[in-house]
């Protein structure tokens, strides 16, 4: 799923669509925030040339990302190989909606 980047020491990163109907709204958008809180590492999500801070809400909010997007889930830090995998289940279980 994440691949860590041997230059970096702890960095892993990861592609996900955007499966859910309503897109990264808000309720989803808080499930990234808390499970991105649950690492001690920095988390990132990037659309296009857009990458936000995935604690915080009104950060991934800023993305409008709809339906079929294609984002990039960043980890830097202790556990962000972890990290990366948790946020990408996320996505893809469509936030259980």
């Amino acid at each position: 799923m994440s691949e860590p980047d041997s230059d970096s020491g702890n960095c892993a990163e990861a592609e996900v669509e955007v499966v859910n109907s309503q897109g990264l709204h808000a309720r989803p958008a808080h499930q990234v925030v808390v499970t991105s809180n649950r690492f001690p590492c920095s988390v990132f999500v990037m659309k296009d040339d857009l990458e936000v801070d995935a604690k915080s809400i009104m950060s991934l909010m800023m993305l409008a990302a709809e339906k079929g997007v294609m984002l990039k889930v960043r980890a830097e830090g202790a556990q962000a190989t972890e990290a990366v995998d948790a946020v990408v289940e996320l996505f893809k279980r469509g936030f259980d909606e």
